[in-house]
């Protein structure tokens, strides 16, 4: 029995690298939503406004749990551990309980029409995406 290490392509790198630029992007803007909630609610309309207070405390704590797993996912792939496909699957799951609230259960496209799907399609789009990319270097050996 070998324990060869198998060595990950460029692009693999290129990938983990825009997961990991991707996934701080979430983290900044919870981050934002948290510490920086005086000036968001003064920049916003009244219906904005109301939309962003009734958030339940079920749906900030799934946008906390999607954007901090996937971070570290991101971090497993950098440092290529299995464990990051298990918390992309996470960081999906807790997105998608965040955009039912926000979609369906809030009604955000009411208030902000067509441009409130665009983020959680985008969202939704790209973590499926890492999680089969996840997969696939698992298959392929890059992670460990």
């Amino acid at each position: 029995m070998t324990n060869q290490t198998v060595k990950p392509p460029i692009w693999f790198w290129v990938v983990s690298i825009f997961a990991f630029l991707w996934n701080l992007v979430g983290v900044y803007s919870y981050l934002n939503s948290k510490l920086n909630q005086v000036a968001m609610l003064e920049a916003m309309t009244q219906e904005q406004r109301e939309l962003f207070e009734g958030i339940p405390a079920w749906a900030t704590a799934a946008f906390a749990i999607a954007v901090f797993s996937g971070a570290i996912a991101s971090i497993g792939l950098l440092i290529r551990k299995k464990w990051a496909k298990p918390l992309f699957i996470l960081s999906l799951l807790a997105a998608v309980l965040q955009f039912i609230n926000w979609l369906f259960l809030q009604n955000a496209g009411e208030v902000y029409g067509g441009q409130a799907y665009v983020m959680p399609v985008l969202v939704v789009i790209i973590g499926i995406f890492l999680i089969l990319f996840s997969k696939r270097s698992i298959a392929k050996g890059w992670l460990k």
